[in-house]
């Protein structure tokens, strides 16, 4: 359920997936095919391929060229996860925070085949207006509503409701999203690739000031919808970013149905380095990552060459050089020109641009662990929650409650804001930023005393202050298309110089889906087909991968 519901489908043909709408490709069939992913020659069993990082990309590209019998040589900075971290308090066995990725769509089902893999746990996330959160309350302008469904607050919601639905069927929303259902590639293509020529260098707020359903609507409607939005809350904050973004966000249902991973999503990652290789993989059975590493990851990478023979030569950071014959670069892009000294000939000029122009979105997160979930007490003067799932145009933007279940203390992320909202909380201490949060939220609930059920210490994250990411997730801007293409294609290199092979890139950053772990994951598997490819494997011709089929699915290519 989403705070405005997208318009009215025909789900007769399957559910929404996150199945293209740039690369139409089935990796959820590709991957849970009994053929398996391919094989490569027995020549080539062994070789080395080094990962560069631990999150989520760089474990499934590990464990999947792992499986083809390749030796995967995990690069670490910091802690197996990447932006899936998950924070455990102190003291309080099985209570955590989510600092990075923590809501899932069910329409991720490539995260989700992993997810099971590892026999991870999930339940609905208490999202705005859903009843896993039970109550939400939206303050805005000194204004407090509160309701249990979108049916409970004023009409100006559902007439902005309303809008949103007409806008997104003006550029043929229903007819793109039940193609995706019937994964209808070639309807599809045609669809969407339209709609890349028109609003790549378009704004979101252009598209949303100049829909003709918003057209009649005060300034107030605008503004309303940036800060509750559509699903998981206020969008404002993406109000700059190309239309693109938020048009596939709202076409694979990555807003609607989403999960959370019960014992936090870290446990992914951390399940691949210890999972079992596929059954038939060359290596014995029950190798795992962990096996092939002596049970540690390497250190962080510093530089990265290429070698006289094709092969790399990876430098870590305390100067040891290891020669490997392919690389998986799945860092996020600009720590390949400020951690990581690279050869400016991996890459062209080109592609070189599409990295360092990438652009990031700051974000922050503040967590306080509670002694209960208090804010589920009645209060008996109004017959409401106490508190609630809270949106606002405060300093604290997002509020979300987490129940852990009776007898277990309960987490309350206190503020969850993206780019200037997260901006004017950088400079400051944790401690700080919780007292912002409690004087923002004081004015919105002022009989509610928070203070009091806080317990242990709190938690915070400012990924744009982290070296090692420099941001949460790439936010693209208008005419940002092109550098997207150049960077989600580069794993097909058949038509790249010699001395540009061999090293590929992967991550939700080099996805058209930035900020969703589908993303990670698909781009992963694009990365080990590549892998495959450049070492003289092949798909079996029963279960192609998407490099057999990219001729024809290849996403649309702008002029100049």
């Amino acid at each position: 359920m989403t705070v405005l519901p997208s318009p009215e489908t025909d789900r007769s043909a399957g559910p929404v997936t996150i199945f293209g709408p740039d690369f139409p490709f089935a990796f959820d069939d590709w991957i849970a095919s009994p053929r398996g992913l391919g094989s490569v020659p027995e020549e080539a069993r062994g070789r080395e391929v080094a990962i560069v990082g631990a999150g989520l990309s760089g474990m499934v590209a590990a464990y999947e060229l792992m499986s083809l019998g390749l030796t995967p040589v995990i690069y670490e900075a910091t802690r197996i996860g990447g932006r899936l971290r998950t924070h455990r308090f102190e003291g309080a066995d099985g209570v955590t925070a989510e600092m990075g990725g923590m809501r899932f769509p069910v329409s991720g089902t490539s995260f989700f085949h992993y997810a099971d893999a590892v026999g991870l746990e999930n339940r609905p996330f208490p999202n705005p207006l859903t009843p896993a959160a039970g109550s939400t309350v939206i303050d805005i302008g000194g204004e407090t509503y509160y309701g249990r469904s979108i049916e409970d607050l004023p009409e100006l919601f559902s007439t902005m409701s309303q809008a949103w639905d007409e806008a997104l069927e003006e550029i043929g929303f229903t007819e793109l999203q039940d193609a995706i259902r019937r994964r209808d590639v070639p309807r599809i293509k045609a669809l969407w690739d339209e709609l890349v020529a028109t609003w790549d260098d378009r704004t979101f707020y252009d598209f949303v000031a100049g829909a003709k359903a918003f057209a009649g609507l005060p300034f107030r409607y605008r503004e309303l919808f940036g800060v509750v939005g559509f699903g998981t809350g206020g969008w404002d904050s993406d109000f700059p970013n190309s239309m693109l973004e938020i048009l596939r966000v709202v076409l694979t249902d990555c807003d609607t149905d989403q999960r959370l991973v019960v014992g936090g999503a870290e446990q992914l990652p951390r399940g691949l380095w210890t999972l079992p290789v596929r059954a038939g993989s060359p290596w014995p059975e029950g190798t795992t990552l962990a096996s092939l590493h002596g049970g540690a990851t390497r250190p962080a990478v510093s530089a990265i060459a290429r070698n006289d023979d094709g092969s790399f030569s990876v430098r870590d950071r305390w100067g040891v050089s290891r020669r490997h014959d392919a690389v998986v670069a799945t860092c996020q892009s600009w720590l390949l020109t400020t951690q990581i000294d690279c050869d400016e000939a991996l890459f062209s000029q080109d592609m070189w641009m599409a990295l360092d122009r990438t652009r990031y979105m700051q974000s922050t997160k503040t967590f306080v662990m509670v002694d209960r979930p208090f804010w589920k007490d009645v209060r008996t003067d109004t017959g409401r929650d106490t508190m609630s799932m809270t949106l606002t145009d405060r300093l604290t933007r997002g509020t979300y409650l987490f129940d852990n279940g009776p007898g277990v203390p309960a987490v309350i992320c206190l503020s969850y804001s993206w780019m200037s909202d997260s901006l004017k909380m950088l400079p400051h201490s944790v401690d700080r930023r919780v007292e912002l949060a409690l004087g923002a939220l004081a004015k919105i609930y002022p009989d509610v005393d928070i203070r009091s059920h806080i317990v242990g210490d709190p938690a915070t994250v400012s990924w744009e202050d982290d070296p090692y990411f420099l941001g949460a997730f790439k936010g693209a801007l208008p005419g940002h298309y092109r550098y997207n293409h150049r960077m989600y294609t580069h794993f097909v290199q058949r038509d790249l110089p010699p001395e540009q092979r061999g090293i590929f890139i992967a991550g939700d950053d080099v996805s058209f889906a930035p900020a969703w772990a589908e993303g990670a994951v698909q781009t992963a598997l694009n990365a080990v087909w590549g892998v495959m490819h450049h070492l003289g494997g092949s798909t079996h011709p029963d279960n192609p991968g998407p490099g057999d089929l990219f001729d024809e699915l290849a996403p649309v290519e702008l002029p100049g």
